[in-house]
């Protein structure tokens, strides 16, 4: 299912350099709160998994680990309606557990007026909407010592992607019959980083990508570098599509206190935290959606909400991917954009 051919991308510029309003995760376990962090202790709650509905029934199951120290709670939503005659497309969501909580009744009805597909929440087997040290450690492709004492952290992306490609989707597959030609993947954050990292690692596991905010800072921009350049070098083993999201005030520069912890005081987890995000440039997400456009056989294309912020993205952009999903690819990438000079 191919994304529409994207406009132009305007450059910003040279001295816009803060990549901003990103909701500053700490690099390892919990940053200060006044990086405006998600809340570690905020519960899932009632969902629609919960309630019945005319257009989705719901199952789960449960993943752990080789080793036995993950649990993975795959959350399915299964359309009602027929499949089609190869069957549904899917789309993987990483953060199940937060994705879950952005979808309602009215959503689902709206799915299942298009080629609803099948709805797969890969979260955490606990009741945390964000699991920030689980995250941190499956969705990154290198371990980062941030220097403050905590030691490396993360590094953990390509066990994950094993888990994922070989083991969840299978178990997805054995419940449902999926179209693999409609198999997309989309995460946000740190999530969108492994988007992008499963992508260049793994192109053949996914049809169809949806990096929503992606952390690009992580590692020094690590997956600006070598990373990137191998995949745009290599064959790609089957077309593809890609959608890189982004809110507009994620790309504001930087307010002169942005070390302080809220209350005025100087903290270094904070000051650090956003010196990282600060050395990749502001427009790292469209200038590699323009990159990755290029590449033979991959489309791909930049969609900017442009009065949202890292934190509401998350709603904002699994709700884009799951509507593209659902049959009318030109939204995920049909307003927003950024227009040329």
């Amino acid at each position: 299912m191919p994304f529409p051919e994207p406009v132009p991308v305007r450059r910003f510029r040279a001295s816009l350099r803060a990549l901003a309003g990103i909701a500053a995760l700490a690099l390892c376990l919990a940053a200060p709160t006044a990086v405006a962090q998600p809340d570690p202790n905020q519960r899932i709650g009632a969902t629609v998994a919960d309630a019945p509905s005319p257009h989705y029934r719901f199952e789960r199951f449960v993943l752990a680990s080789a080793d036995g120290q993950r649990r993975w709670r795959i959350q399915l939503g299964i359309p009602r309606q027929r499949a089609g005659r190869d069957g549904f497309a899917a789309l993987y969501m990483l953060d199940g557990n937060a994705a879950l909580m952005e979808f309602d009744a009215p959503l689902l009805a709206q799915l299942a007026r298009g080629r609803a597909p099948v709805l797969v929440f890969v979260g955490y087997d606990n009741e945390l909407r964000i699991d920030g040290a689980a995250r941190t450690r499956d969705y990154t492709p290198s371990a980062v010592d941030d220097g403050l004492g905590q030691g490396p952290c993360g590094g953990g992306a390509a066990a994950f992607a094993a888990a994922l490609v070989e083991r969840i989707g299978p178990q997805v597959r054995r419940r449902v019959r999926i179209d693999r030609a409609r198999e997309a993947l989309w995460g946000h954050s740190l999530g969108g980083l492994f988007v992008l990292d499963l992508l260049y690692t793994r192109a053949d596991a996914f049809a169809q990508w949806f990096p929503a905010s992606p952390s690009l800072w992580w590692d020094n921009g690590r997956e600006l570098g070598e990373p990137e350049r191998r995949f745009l070098q290599a064959e790609l083993p089957r077309p593809a599509s890609v959608a890189i999201m982004q809110g507009g005030r994620e790309r504001q520069p930087r307010s002169p206190d942005a070390g302080n912890d809220g209350a005025g005081n100087h903290d270094p987890r904070v000051a650090s935290h956003r010196a990282r995000i600060a050395a990749v440039p502001a427009d790292a997400a469209q200038q590699l959606a323009l990159r990755l456009h290029a590449k033979p056989g991959l489309q791909a294309c930049y969609r900017e909400f442009a009065e949202l912020g890292h934190g509401p993205m998350l709603r904002a952009s699994v709700r884009a991917a799951a509507l593209a999903m659902a049959g009318d690819p030109a939204r995920a990438c049909e307003a927003g954009q950024v227009e040329p000079h």
